[in-house]
């Protein structure tokens, strides 16, 4: 068993997706396109063992992610990273269960964190709007609709390649609206965008969906299958200019999207309150819920 960590590249990914398909429960932080966009933000590095791939983060602090794998056949008493004392985050509560059955309950200390819960949502329903507690939103995108048109465009690199040239375009004019250059957390979501979208061919998976009005993007969601029901929305961003556009590119995906997918997961809120207000409005139908994890020793 090897456990040596490596860094996070790009041709790492067979091997990882590998773990990932294995684990029975798949979250947003866990997709190769989000540990490797962010590998150089937070210190992302991989360890591949057996039965399980484990995730350190080095920055800003070290810490110790839950491994990828098939939770239920690992051979968890092996791992060096569960001794006594060892903290371990962003913890699916499904994993979390796991850990109990395997080190016993009173081994296992997890507190609920409430700024990691990634929101869910129907894919129907925000593609419908329907029934009162989607009336302001339905109202938004029938305003956009009404003054704009909907020129809904789906983002392909081999179909559309100046679409993505479209997309880096309208980040950079984000960026300037936002003032990036003042806060180190949106200038980091931006570089990790041009990443991403940069490498968009090395990046199985990959979907998305723009609008336009008179030939210029003012709207682009990205994201990519978590499971063969569910997606992940990674990243949306708009032209704030035009009315109603935040409701109209969240509408015109859930509209777009292939109807396999019944789960739309827009990560987290991060503990920021606007966006967890944001997120809410949208009703979610429940939560991949994640903890903090602390082993503590036998008993």
């Amino acid at each position: 068993m090897n456990t040596d960590f490596v860094p996070v590249t790009l041709d790492l990914y067979d091997d990882y997706m590998a773990f990932f398909h294995a684990a029975p429960r798949r979250s947003a932080d866990y997709t190769f396109t989000n540990l490797w966009g962010w590998a150089e933000y937070y210190g992302l590095s991989l360890s591949f063992r057996d039965d399980l791939c484990w995730v350190r983060q080095n920055r800003p602090f070290p810490r110790i992610w839950a491994p990828v794998g098939d939770w239920g056949k690992a051979d968890w008493e092996s791992h060096p990273e569960l001794r006594e004392g060892v903290t371990l985050y962003r913890v699916p509560d499904e994993m979390a269960e796991v850990l109990r059955e395997h080190l016993g309950e009173e081994r296992v200390a997890a507190e609920p964190s409430r700024e990691q819960w990634e929101y869910l949502y129907s894919r129907e329903e925000l593609a419908a709007l329907s029934g009162n507690k989607f009336h302001k939103k339905k109202n938004l995108v029938n305003q956009y609709r009404k003054l704009y048109g909907i020129d809904y465009r789906t983002l392909d690199v081999r179909e559309h390649p100046a679409g993505l040239e479209d997309v880096l375009q309208l980040q950079e004019e984000w960026c300037r609206w936002r003032d990036c250059g003042s806060s180190p957390s949106l200038q980091a979501e931006s570089d990790v965008i041009f990443r991403v979208v940069g490498n968009w061919a090395r990046l199985p998976g990959l979907m998305g969906g723009s609008l336009y009005v008179e030939n210029r993007m003012v709207a682009f969601t990205i994201g990519e299958p978590l499971d063969e029901t569910s997606l992940v929305l990674h990243f949306e961003k708009v032209q704030p200019d035009y009315k109603g556009v935040y409701q109209a590119i969240n509408n015109a995906f859930a509209r777009h999207a292939p109807e396999q997918f019944m789960v739309l997961n827009r990560e987290q809120d991060m503990g920021e309150e606007g966006l967890r207000q944001a997120k809410e409005t949208y009703n979610p139908t429940g939560f991949l819920q994640k903890s903090t994890v602390k082993v503590r020793a036998a008993v």
